[in-house]
C-alpha cells in the first residue's frame, strides 16, 4: 500500500515538472520595449536657417570731383562723428603737360585771342566816340529847338541818333568782355601743373563722416587719382544690426508676419531675440553644394536684443536662426519615434495590463522631437516608443523608461 502511494506522488510529481516545462516553453515571452509618457506642456515648431548679419543703413562717401584723393586720415574701425571727423581729402585735378603740338596750338590761340581784344577795344573807341557826337547833336539841336531856331523833326533825328550810338556802345562793351573771356580761357591751356606745391592747397575739397559711427571699409589708404563719383571709403554704426536668412522659397511662404525668431551659435553664451521685418517678393535660383538648383529668397529679421547683450557681434558674422512657425503653451504631445502609419491614418502603441494596444490618433504639428496630439490620446497614457516588428496589438511587452 505505502509502495502504491509512492509511485502515485512521483508520477503526479513528474507530471507537475513537465507540466511546467511545457508552459515555460511554450507561454509568449515579453517583448522588450522602451517607454514614453505623453503629457501637456509647450511646443514649438520652427524652421532652421543660416543667417548673416549686416549693418542697417550703410553710408558710402565718394568723390564729389576729378581730382587726386591724400592720403586716408582714418582707418577701418576708426569712430567718427557727423559733421567734424574729417574722413577724405579731395585736391582738384592737375593740368596735364602739353606736348610741342598742342603748345604751340594753345599758344597760337592766345595770340588770336588777344588780337581779337585788340579788335573789340577799337571798336569800343569808335563807338564811344560816335556816342559823344550824336550826344553834342542831340544838345545841340534840343538848344536850337528851345531858341525856336530849328524844327522839332530836327530834334527828334537827333534822338534816335543818340539812342542808337548807345546801343552800339553797349554792343561793343559786351563783345569786349566775350574778346576778354576768350583770351583768358586760352591763357588757361598754357597753365603748367604746380610741381612744387606741398599738397596744402586751399582750394583742396574736405569731407565730414555723413553719420556718427565707424568706418567699415577704405578703398586704398595712399593718395591716388580718383574720378568723380568713385567711392573712397563706407560708415555705418556696428550696433545698429539686422539679419539676413535665405530660406527655400517653399519654407519662406509659410513663416508667418513678424515672426519671432531665436539666433543662436553666434559666439556668445545666451541666444538673442530676433523678428521678422520683411521678406523680399522675388526669389533667386542658387545651386547647392550637391549641384541642385534651389529657389531662395532673402528675409530679413530685426535683432530685438539689446546692443549689451551681443557684444562682440559685428557685420558680416555668421548666426543660426530658428524661426518659429508655430507655437503653443500648451499641446498634448508625444515622441515623433512613436507615431507609424496605418493605411492613412496615424497610431501608436499604448500599454495596458503589461501589453500592447493599438489606437489611432489624430496628429497635429510637429517638430524634430515631438509631436502634437489633437484626439485619441489622453495626458498621462504610457506609449511604445520606436515599436518593432515584434509589437503588435494584444502582446504582452516589458517596458523601460525612454531618456
Amino acid at each position: 500500500m505505502h509502495r502504491r502511494t509512492r509511485l502515485v506522488l512521483i508520477l503526479c510529481l513528474a507530471a507537475a515538472i513537465v507540466g511546467g516545462l511545457l508552459w515555460t516553453a511554450l507561454r509568449p515571452v515579453p517583448v522588450l520595449v522602451e517607454i514614453a509618457q505623453a503629457s501637456r506642456g509647450p511646443m514649438q515648431v520652427t524652421l532652421e536657417v543660416d543667417g548673416t548679419t549686416r549693418i542697417r543703413e550703410i553710408f558710402e562717401v565718394a568723390a564729389p570731383i576729378a581730382g587726386t584723393a591724400k592720403r586716408s586720415p582714418v582707418r577701418v574701425g576708426d569712430p567718427v562723428i557727423a559733421g567734424e571727423t574729417v574722413v577724405a581729402v579731395v585736391e582738384p585735378i592737375a593740368p596735364s603737360l602739353l606736348d610741342a603740338r598742342s603748345r604751340q596750338q594753345a599758344e597760337a590761340a592766345v595770340h588770336e585771342a588777344q588780337a581779337a581784344l585788340a579788335v573789340a577795344d577799337s571798336r569800343l573807341s569808335q563807338a564811344e566816340e560816335e556816342l559823344a557826337y550824336a550826344q553834342s547833336q542831340f544838345d545841340r539841336a534840343q538848344e536850337l529847338v528851345e531858341r525856336g531856331v530849328a524844327s522839332l523833326v530836327r530834334l527828334e533825328d537827333a534822338a534816335q541818333i543818340l539812342n542808337v550810338r548807345k546801343s552800339a556802345r553797349d554792343a561793343a562793351q559786351s563783345a569786349r568782355a566775350m574778346a576778354e573771356s576768350t583770351l583768358e580761357r586760352t591763357e588757361a591751356a598754357l597753365i603748367m601743373p604746380d610741381v612744387t606745391s606741398d599738397g596744402n592747397s586751399d582750394c583742396c575739397i574736405t569731407l565730414t563722416a555723413p553719420t556718427n559711427g565707424a568706418v567699415l571699409s577704405v578703398e586704398r589708404i595712399s593718395e591716388r587719382p580718383v574720378s568723380a563719383g568713385e567711392t573712397l571709403l563706407s560708415i555705418g554704426d556696428p550696433t545698429d544690426l539686422e539679419i539676413v536668412a535665405e530660406p527655400l522659397s517653399r519654407d519662406a511662404v509659410q513663416i508667418p508676419d513678424a515672426a519671432r525668431a531665436i539666433v543662436d551659435r553666434w559666439g556668445g553664451p545666451d541666444p538673442l531675440e530676433a523678428r521678422l521685418r520683411r521678406i523680399d517678393p522675388s526669389a533667386r535660383t542658387d545651386v547647392s553644394a550637391l549641384g541642385i538648383e534651389e529657389q531662395r529668397v532673402e528675409a530679413v529679421f530685426d535683432i530685438v536684443s539689446p546692443p549689451e547683450d551681443r557684444a562682440g557681434l559685428g557685420n558680416g558674422y555668421s548666426v543660426r536662426l530658428s524661426v518659429v512657425m508655430w507655437e503653443t503653451d500648451d499641446a498634448l504631445q508625444v515622441p515623433l519615434g512613436a507615431l507609424f502609419r496605418v493605411g492613412s491614418d496615424w497610431a501608436l502603441f499604448t500599454i495596458k495590463d503589461g501589453t500592447a494596444t493599438e489606437k489611432t490618433v489624430e496628429a497635429g504639428a510637429r517638430n524634430d522631437r515631438t509631436v502634437q496630439i489633437l484626439s485619441g490620446l489622453a495626458e498621462g497614457d504610457q506609449i511604445i516608443v520606436h515599436p518593432g516588428e515584434a509589437v503588435a496589438d494584444g502582446v504582452p511587452v516589458t517596458a523601460i523608461t525612454a531618456d
